[in-house]
């Protein structure tokens, strides 16, 4: 491939022409050409410099190694767990989904080293920096086949899938007649689908039995109301129910809070059925609050050492972690140590939402045959003793011991209408199906603004739009009529306001630019002033939405927290921020919080654990591979009654739903191999 030197602003390759057989690169010359790629954005800083840093600990290194190790660096940041080198040079295009001028440039170098995977491995494992088993050596690289892992995620992968094997391999002997007969009245009402099984109360039966479950299902399935059932069951059937130890947990606040109130509403609806026979409020009330995973384990500031690890593990029987989905693998790995051998864990999540931010797609990899089932006949036999139904045959097809414990809901009651269609149909990657559900739209749950402009986006966050309406009008109406007179008063209203903020949100693929976070942040905060919603006096002020961006343990608040900045009570002066957890309000002065960002707009990723009554997506012109299908699948499963997807041309959408996300990662074939 060749290319034209004059599109680079300052000729910044002009020393290192693309034309120049890499052969003749040395050690030096690649070095600068990793540090120009990193000016231009196409690696990180941090990636040049950790190739450099090698170059450093061992300067006879080669350029393989050296160029393999700030690709590996590079996918780390990309959310990959490895670099894939059979795929790398297979095709750098495909892998690394780089601009033509920056697959040019890389190009170059790969056509001057050796082309076979064979030719790659001998240099990677010729070098000391490179081990092919985790061992006292301490080289920063590690190969296994065709994945180069950075060291520390190759002992992520190994800790995580080593312990899931553990929890799966051998289960315990329940009593099949005692499980029907609860269950029998924890679920009183007959499966919603007629030619599927009650999944629920499957799952129920399956989490009794191990000391790892795994239930997972799309928007409207009730995994929560699944997992309030068999908070029951366990405590039904427990030896000494009042002695139970039980804890809550998700990634975020949010969704901590939303795991308890929806655990709480299902136990309060359980009691009245089964009246004094079992104290279910009692034993839930024992419980406490739902917790973030870093105050579960006691993360500690500016550390990755946790209070709790393997050597001073969770004082815990139960753990139950929703919005699992959000956990990326080096959380993963310190969740699993924290646990008690004896412990039993239940994960909750939806394995077609996007993964963590960070390295890894866990619950993807976790739940690889979730569809197909793969349940054994021993298995099939005892769902049927258990809960008295019969697993369809085409689901009856021996897996490994994970799949014996992983249960997919199949039937959502939520998301029955267009919003639930066009969900289905995105995560198909149907993308006629998907076209033809958003251009003829029935009723005003569902509105595509094709060929918009960010001013579109600004007037549905000014009033929403027909049979949607408010956008953050409603909110900031109440903002203006305070009630300050009493504590008990102020805390009314504050809960008002943040409720009904909490009911419209817009989501953005990017961060920065005309259609990400960053600008329609400041086009909407300058278009609410103008409409005198809001008075801007300063960068803070009342009515102010602002995200968390950064773990503060000072104040007790995490990131992807949201709260508003609102007057305090009668007699204090200075603004408060204001967050809601379930039905309990808590607020830090403004002047403490530094890490925040305004929250008018926020991104899919951050969204996750959240639901909103009318929910706004916003695909931009060109997102490069960020848009996924993923990442619109996500967006529109935090939609409760209304979506809106705005976009400025039908290809940004169809680019997304035909783009799937997959992240390099050798968890899954751990997961069914042997001890790592």
């Amino acid at each position: 491939m060749s290319r034209h030197t004059d599109t680079l602003s300052g000729d910044l390759f002009a020393d290192t022409p693309a034309t120049q057989h890499a052969a003749t690169l040395s050690q030096a010359d690649l070095l600068q050409r990793l540090d120009a790629w990193a000016e231009q954005g196409w690696l990180r800083r941090l990636d040049a410099a950790f190739a450099r840093f090698l170059s450093e600990l061992e300067p006879a290194t080669s350029n393989i190694t050296l160029l393999a190790a700030a690709l590996a660096a590079h996918m780390e940041g990309r959310g990959h767990t490895c670099l894939l080198l059979d795929e790398l040079l297979a095709g750098a295009a495909t892998l690394l989904g780089w601009p033509a001028i920056a697959l040019a440039e890389i190009d170059s170098v790969l056509h001057g080293l050796p082309a076979s995977l064979a030719q790659w491995q001998a240099s990677l494992n010729g070098s000391n920096l490179v081990a092919q088993a985790l061992g006292a050596d301490n080289a920063p690289l590690l190969l296994v086949g065709c994945r180069l892992y950075l060291r520390r995620y190759f002992d992520y992968e190994r800790r995580v899938a080593n312990s899931i094997r553990s929890r799966t391999q051998s289960l315990a002997a329940v009593d099949s007649t005692r499980l029907r007969s609860w269950l029998d009245r924890l679920f009183v009402t007959p499966a919603a689908g007629q030619h599927e099984p009650d999944w629920q109360k499957v799952a129920c039966a399956v989490a009794t039995r191990g000391q790892l479950a795994i239930i997972t299902g799309g928007p409207g399935t009730g995994k929560t109301y699944t997992v309030a059932r068999l908070l029951a069951l366990l405590f039904a059937t427990a030896d000494d129910a009042d002695k139970l130890r039980i804890a809550l947990a998700a990634p975020t606040g949010k969704a901590a809070a939303r795991l308890k109130q929806s655990i709480d509403k299902a136990l309060d609806g359980l009691q009245q059925n089964l009246g004094d026979e079992l104290p279910l409020k009692t034993l839930a009330d024992r419980m406490g609050a739902a917790r973030t995973l870093h105050g579960l384990l006691g993360a500690r500031p500016d550390t990755r050492k946790l209070k709790h690890h393997a050597g001073n593990p969770l004082d815990i029987d139960v753990l139950i972690v929703d919005e699992a989905s959000m956990i990326h693998l080096e959380m993963m790995a310190a969740l699993l140590d924290a646990l008690p051998a004896h412990a039993r864990v239940i994960l909750l999540g939806d394995k077609d939402q996007l993964a963590s931010v960070e390295a890894g797609a866990v619950m993807g990899d976790l739940c690889r045959d979730a569809e197909a089932g793969h349940y054994t006949t021993d298995t099939a036999t005892f769902v049927t003793a258990a809960t008295g139904e019969t697993l369809p045959a085409k689901y009856i097809e021996p897996g490994n011991a994970l799949a014996q414990q992983t249960v997919m809901l199949r039937v959502s009651r939520r998301f029955g209408g267009p919003i639930g269609q066009l969900a289905l149909a995105v995560n198909a990657g149907e993308i006629t199906q998907a076209l033809t559900t958003l251009q003829t739209p029935v009723g005003p749950d569902l509105q595509w603004l094709n060929r918009a402009h960010p001013q579109d986006i600004v007037a549905l966050a000014l009033c929403g739009r027909e049979g949607a309406p408010g956008g953050y009008r409603s909110y900031l109406e109440l903002v203006a009529s305070p009630q300050l007179s009493d504590a008990a008063s102020h805390d009314v209203w504050v809960k008002q306001v943040l409720t009904a903020f909490d009911r419209f949100r817009i989501l953005c693929a990017l961060r920065d630019g005309d259609w990400g976070v960053a600008g329609l942040n400041r086009t909407i905060e300058q278009a609410l002033a103008e409409e005198k919603l809001l008075r801007k006096t300063g960068e803070w002020y009342a009515g102010r939405p602002v995200m968390v961006t950064r773990n503060d343990y000072s104040t007790n608040v995490f990131n992807g927290d949201i709260g508003i900045a609102l007057p305090p009570p009668a007699g204090q002066s200075a603004l408060r921020v204001y967050f809601l957890d379930g039905d309990t309000v808590r607020s830090v002065l403004a002047s403490r919080l530094a890490d925040v960002e305004t929250a008018f707009a926020m991104t899919v990723h951050k969204s996750q654990g959240s639901e909103f009554e009318h929910t706004v997506l916003v695909l931009p012109v060109d997102g490069g591979q960020i848009l996924t299908r993923e990442l619109v699948y996500t967006g529109i499963t935090r939609a409760r009654e209304r979506f809106t997807l705005v976009t400025p041309g039908q290809q940004a959408f169809e680019t997304a739903v035909a783009r799937k996300t997959k992240r390099a990662s050798g968890l899954a074939q751990a997961l069914v191999g042997g001890e790592m």
